[in-house]
């Protein structure tokens, strides 16, 4: 029983991480989308 609630302890965090990781890739690439929109503009 023990060894069953840290595995699913272990494997919560490793979710919960895998979550913050993939979000904040999304914002990385967010923000360079928006440097690249914002060069453009200025370019006009």
């Amino acid at each position: 029983m023990n060894r069953l609630i840290a595995l699913l302890l272990i494997a919560g965090t490793a979710a919960l991480a895998g979550c913050n990781t993939v979000a904040g890739a999304g914002q990385d690439i967010s923000k360079g989308g928006n440097a690249i929109t914002n060069s453009a503009d200025q370019a006009k």
